[in-house]
């Protein structure tokens, strides 16, 4: 809980009321590894935030194939869909790669912050910014880059995933394959 009211108070200020209700309508979990957040075509209930761990974002293509679309770590907000009233039912599925803890909120106990702490809305919105412009340049160069230069990038800009993500999860996010990835490790290390 510590985690997240902290990460909050980066983008806002609150006062020691506030902070008791966000702690009130907060419940932490804890998903084992292989388990999903969410998945395709279920509805989500539900925003969280993510304390320890790795999450996954992935969907199958049209040969069946699993691919990677992104790694999410600490200290990031799952949010469902562009608004709390929005029913969200995603295309690809969130799992977790270790184990990982979170806290999640009902999409109603979230509103009712929302319509309790004046500036909620903007403090959120500043995360949503921050982490679009995270996940932008994280994968902007992958397509104008060869394989061994996305997984030099991908060491730079996710430092503490490399020794914590299956290697055919980090081959899929960079649209190689675990083979070619193999090589180019062997030929950097």
């Amino acid at each position: 809980m510590k985690e997240f009211i902290e990460y909050v108070l980066q983008f806002g200020n609150l006062n020691k009321q506030q902070i008791d209700l966000i702690k009130s309508k907060a419940k932490e979990i804890e998903l084992r590894k292989d388990e999903f957040y969410w998945e395709a075509g279920k509805t989500v209930r539900q925003i969280g935030f993510l304390t320890d761990g790795v999450l996954r974002v992935y969907y199958y293509n049209n040969k069946g194939e699993e691919i990677t679309r992104y790694f999410i770590d600490e200290n990031h907000l799952i949010l469902s869909g562009n608004t709390v009233d929005e029913v969200y039912t995603p295309s690809e599925y969130l799992s977790a790669i270790t184990d990982c803890k979170m806290l999640v909120f009902s999409k109603q106990d979230w509103k009712e912050i929302a319509n309790t702490i004046i500036g909620w809305d903007n403090i959120v919105q500043k995360i949503i910014t921050k982490h679009h412009s995270e996940k932008i340049s994280r994968r902007s160069e992958l397509i104008s880059q060869d394989a061994k230069e996305r997984y030099l990038d991908f060491m730079e800009k996710f430092p503490t995933l490399v020794n914590r993500v299956p290697l055919s999860f980090i081959a899929s996010y960079l649209g190689i394959t675990q083979s070619s990835l193999s090589r180019i490790r062997k030929n950097i290390h």
